[in-house]
């Protein structure tokens, strides 16, 4: 038996769901998904931060992982990794973020 491979679109539409509580917004509209590989059982993450210093990077990513998991039941593991290479900057924004903020 073949394990299912998650649906990428469903990871990032669980992502869509988790915001950054300190700016009101989701995590890939504010660019702060770099990665998401889907592979048999699993799901891998990377986001950042807009600082190092985001006092919040642990529950965000546990968040993340958390939504993920509901979204994808088949994914055995979830792995959401905070980095900061390459150091997020707002172009990273979509459109409409950049328009909210007023950049």
């Amino acid at each position: 038996m073949t394990e299912a491979i998650p649906d990428e679109a469903k990871v990032w539409d669980a992502l869509r769901a988790v915001s950054d509580p300190e700016v009101g917004e989701n995590l890939v509209d504010l660019g702060l998904v770099y990665r998401v590989h889907c592979a048999p059982a699993r799901v891998d993450v990377d986001l950042t931060m807009t600082s190092a210093a985001c006092p919040m990077a642990g529950a965000i990513a546990e968040e993340a992982e958390e939504a993920i998991r509901v979204a994808c039941p088949e994914a055995r593991e979830v792995q959401v990794a905070v980095v900061y290479d390459p150091p997020w900057t707002p172009e990273r924004m979509s459109e409409t973020a950049r328009r909210r903020f007023g950049w």
